[in-house]
């Protein structure tokens, strides 16, 4: 009798103790669940989700705040975080370490830095161009309309620094033309040189045809021939270390997409 009852006790023993380790086993499965829900989802293609964040060029700055609004509404759950500023400080910030998933710059010159650290995955491609125009106070007051025009001894002339892509250009008219010029100040970026007009701190500045577009009514825009021998390509490319790599490809796709194009054309880009 006592080994029948201790028989009758052992299997629901045994019974318990495979339902303790089966909700233990339950519950590790959960926690594992909740702890991944936190992360991007990745594991299929044309889903993206989470957090994309693109180191894009000064000035593309409008252009691609509105198309990362468009992604974001097409793909729920989606999140474009944007650093905008000038190429050279972008590729420094990226072969530094800083976490990127996109970077989209003013020129092949500062795509270089990115893609010969290792720090692209795969080729970048160009998918806009842009030209330079002079950007002078509203209504022009110093009647400015030509290069040289700039040389004027009374006219305050502000230039993007040489090692920007929107400088680089600038000189590269310059020397085209043969003109030597004195700038009040050369500035970190196109946006910053286009403030200085915006401002009155300066007459006249020379930076791209799309920020004198983005700027409206706050200063009038002057072109000059030159600027076809000064026409930058714009590169895009996808980090090697991106951390949300899926909506990195998908926004890359969004920018080079014909939505996307219409978009970059209507701000004054140039096609590829």
């Amino acid at each position: 009798m006592t080994t029948r009852t201790v028989r009758r006790i052992r299997r629901p023993l045994q019974g318990a103790a495979v339902g303790a380790a089966a909700l233990l086993a339950l519950s590790a499965c959960s926690s594992s669940g909740s702890d991944s829900s936190a992360k991007p989802d990745s594991s299929g293609p044309g889903k993206p989700s989470g957090e994309v964040t693109v180191f894009a060029a000064a000035s593309l700055k409008e252009s691609f705040t509105t198309l990362g609004e468009r992604f974001e509404k097409e793909h729920p759950g989606t999140k474009v975080t944007f650093s905008f500023g000038g190429s050279d400080s972008l590729a420094a910030s990226i072969t530094g370490g800083a976490p990127a998933d996109v970077f989209a710059s003013a020129s092949p010159k500062t795509m270089k830095i990115v893609t010969d650290a290792g720090d692209a995955s795969g080729a970048p491609v160009t998918f806009v161009r842009n030209e330079l125009e002079i950007a002078t106070l509203p209504g022009n007051p110093h009647k400015v309309s030509s290069l040289e025009d700039l040389a004027a001894p009374d006219l305050k002339v502000v230039l993007c620094d040489k090692e920007v892509p929107c400088g680089a250009a600038a000189q590269k008219a310059l020397d085209a033309s043969g003109l030597k010029l004195t700038p009040v100040s050369y500035e970190q970026d196109v946006k910053a040189a286009l403030t200085k007009v915006e401002l009155k701190e300066a007459d006249a500045a020379v930076v791209y045809k799309t920020d004198v577009r983005a700027a409206g009514d706050k200063v009038e825009g002057v072109q000059f021939p030159e600027s076809a021998d000064a026409v930058n390509d714009y590169p895009i490319a996808l980090l090697k270390d991106a951390p949300n790599t899926e909506a990195a490809k998908a926004f890359i796709a969004l920018v080079r997409s014909t939505e996307g194009q219409k978009v970059l054309s209507g701000a004054g880009f140039l096609k590829p």
